[in-house]
């Protein structure tokens, strides 16, 4: 068999690790659950030595039900879920939970960062509007909230960088997840001292590791690793990419002729382009994994997130039926919304679970039932709040750029 690799993904809800060899073809798979930790109404957390467990976890089964040799793996990366904040203690131990990408509880700091200017200060340099769930937001919260906390803080991650961290012992920042961070200067392609000071985190400084791109090799795995795993000691760990990068080059959105959605915890919609965009009518600009390209990115954690939710909470007796026909419960969800004609349906649902990127503070919610509506009327309902949410962000990225060839569909897990 040809060389293989390991990539290990930690999205907002799956711990899921994959070997492939040296062309692309998938050799096998596993993937855990990470249990979310809601300990107050807005907050989305997970323990991060569970969340570590669960990767030995995986990489042990892929490699078990791979039936290789670990000498045949020859380079493991990751990538994970963006945003969101995961800190290293000065005791070599997480410092607090792992904070997700669909946390909202720092919601007020970029609304009073727009109101009083220093939104508009550090765009020059961000090129993004800051959101509840990026880091400086998230620390600025625990430094008013928790400050006892950062004092103990060695090192500032994003997911992936945290357990590629753990794999090698070694921190790096690697460029696509912290370019959409809100403390990067993007054209000077490093932190900014003044940026973290005008949002008045300048302390996080220096806790960032150093910067590092997609395709950097950082560092290997560790003896200790390799003993809890069955991984070789010593194979290269890369640097990896944000999750969103990594879809889209999977689904060669790899110029700027096409457009990627992404249906997974957030509703990602994005393309690829040389420049930036300025105008301040999209989110996000961030920089993409293929040198050159900025990712350009309107998003909400308004997608399956919400459909999961739906699902796991209220179709229990559509998982019976769904296990006894042998299919899976999303696919009879689906059944049942595509009989609802839609001169039947008039039950909207606003996918704001976890909120919105135009107003954290937004709150899901169904409008219009009435005692006659059926379970399949609600079932098409959350679909197509998820598709509407998906088509406003889509909107906004078409008024800046040409109609794509083709807008190419993934899911998130």
């Amino acid at each position: 068999m040809n060389d293989c690799f390991l990539g290990i993904d930690n999205g907002g809800s799956v711990t899921k690790a994959v070997i492939f060899d040296a062309t692309g073809r998938e050799i096998a798979s596993a993937s855990e659950k990470v249990p979310m930790l809601r300990p107050h109404p807005g907050f989305t957390e997970r323990d991060m030595e569970s969340l570590w467990q669960a990767n030995l976890k995986v990489i042990r089964e892929v490699i078990e039900n791979s039936a290789l040799d670990a000498d045949q793996i020859k380079g493991v990366a990751c990538t994970g879920h963006g945003k969101g904040l995961y800190l290293w203690g000065n005791d070599n131990k997480p410092a607090y939970n792992g904070i997700v990408s669909t946390d909202a509880r720092a919601w007020t700091y970029p609304e009073q960062w727009e109101k009083d200017g220093t939104a508009a200060k550090v765009f020059p340099k961000t090129m993004q509007r800051p959101l509840a769930c990026q880091p400086v937001a998230l620390w600025r919260w625990l430094q008013d909230n928790r400050s006892e906390i950062l004092s103990q803080v060695r090192w500032i991650f994003a997911v992936k960088d945290y357990i590629r961290f753990r794999l090698t012992g070694e921190a790096w920042a690697e460029v696509t997840d912290y370019s959409g961070s809100s403390m990067m200067n993007l054209e000077e392609v490093s932190f900014d001292r003044e940026v973290l000071q005008d949002f008045g985190v300048a302390d996080m400084y220096d806790k960032l590791p150093p910067v590092r791109y997609s395709t950097e090799l950082c560092g290997a795995i560790t003896p200790e690793v390799a003993a809890l795993t069955g991984l070789r000691q010593g194979i290269s760990v890369a640097a990896g990419m944000f999750d969103i990068d990594a879809c889209a080059v999977a689904m060669d959105v790899t110029d700027e002729k096409n457009l990627c959605v992404i249906a997974g915890t957030w509703g990602i919609n994005e393309y690829i382009s040389r420049q930036p965009v300025l105008n301040k009518s999209i989110k996000m600009n961030s920089l993409f994994c293929l040198p050159g390209y900025f990712l350009i990115e309107e998003s909400s954690a308004t997608s399956a997130s919400n459909n999961e939710w739906f699902t796991e909470l209220f179709l229990e007796a559509e998982k019976n039926q769904a296990q006894e026909r042998g299919i899976g419960i999303y696919t009879l969800a689906e059944e049942l919304a595509a009989s609802v004609r839609v001169d039947e349906q008039s039950i909207l649902f606003l996918p704001f679970l976890y909120g919105s990127n135009d107003n954290p503070q937004a709150k899901a919610c169904f409008i219009g039932l009435e005692s006659t509506h059926t379970r399949a009327q609600i079932i098409r309902a959350v679909l197509e709040g998820i598709v509407f949410s998906h088509r406003v962000h889509i909107d906004r990225l078409l008024a800046n750029r040409d109609r794509p060839d083709a807008i190419r569909l993934a899911g998130g897990q």
